[in-house]
């Protein structure tokens, strides 16, 4: 395991690895984190202050569970490919508890967003194993703050058209970095992650990671592409996140 880097040691990360092995890992402890910054990563977001005021309010929302009625669309990502940049995506979480979305370049870089979702984790895999996901993070423009828009402290969260609470961006934690650093050899895959590697009461945490095409459609929107390997038809998941007003 390669030895934790220093802040001067950090250098923008290459993705060399075809590794698509889906097993679930199982360390018998927790690794150093050995993860690289991200190529486009600069200081402490402006958006820092705006989301420890909604944190707080946040953790006292109701889990809301999601019903997802949108008709799957066998050839939805067909249309979907417009030469966007590729990028890893994981969703991870207990399956009681609210499950939180990792952004990064690739596996072994530090996550440029960590979203935490008023969904349950286990119903959000279970709709998403039935067919098409659609998940729409929507926010009010604000044309006094210049900010990027996934440092959008807090969204409106959709799953499939309907109000389902909200998503709030956060700094990674402990836990969420421990998992970055365990899934680094997997690009593609789902599984868990045992108890005693997460050294959490709420058990074994559950996780799905795939690559997805990143599309900038303007500074006010943008949409992640879950790409399925060789085009089969498996689970379809999209996100957007759009600023209006």
């Amino acid at each position: 395991m390669a030895a934790q880097n220093s802040p001067s040691e950090i250098s923008p990360c290459n993705d060399t690895s075809t590794t698509t092995s889906p097993a679930s890992p199982r360390p018998e402890s927790r690794p150093p984190v050995s993860l690289q910054q991200p190529s486009n990563k600069k200081g402490s977001s402006k958006s820092s202050k705006m989301f420890r005021r909604f944190r707080s309010v946040f953790r006292s929302f109701p889990i809301i569970t999601p019903v997802c009625k949108i008709p799957i669309n066998l050839h939805g990502h067909d249309s979907h490919i417009h030469g966007g940049t590729r990028m890893t995506g994981t969703l991870f979480g207990y399956r009681k508890t609210r499950v939180n979305l990792a952004i990064q370049e690739n596996s072994k870089c530090l996550p440029i967003l960590i979203l935490e979702l008023a969904i349950n984790t286990g119903k959000l895999l279970q709709d998403m194993g039935l067919g098409l996901v659609r998940i729409a993070l929507e926010c009010e423009k604000r044309p006094s703050e210049k900010i990027k828009i996934l440092e959008e402290p807090i969204w409106t969260l959709y799953c499939n058209g309907k109000k389902s609470g909200y998503g709030v961006k956060r700094d990674p934690t402990d836990e969420d970095l421990m998992v970055m650093q365990t899934l680094h050899p997997i690009s593609m895959g789902a599984g868990v992650i045992p108890a005693e590697a997460t050294e959490n009461p709420d058990g074994e945490l559950t996780y799905m990671r795939a690559h997805f095409e990143r599309v900038v459609n303007s500074r006010d929107s943008e949409t992640y592409y879950m790409m399925n390997p060789d085009g089969n038809s498996g689970p379809e998941l999209s996100i957007f996140f759009v600023r209006v007003g």
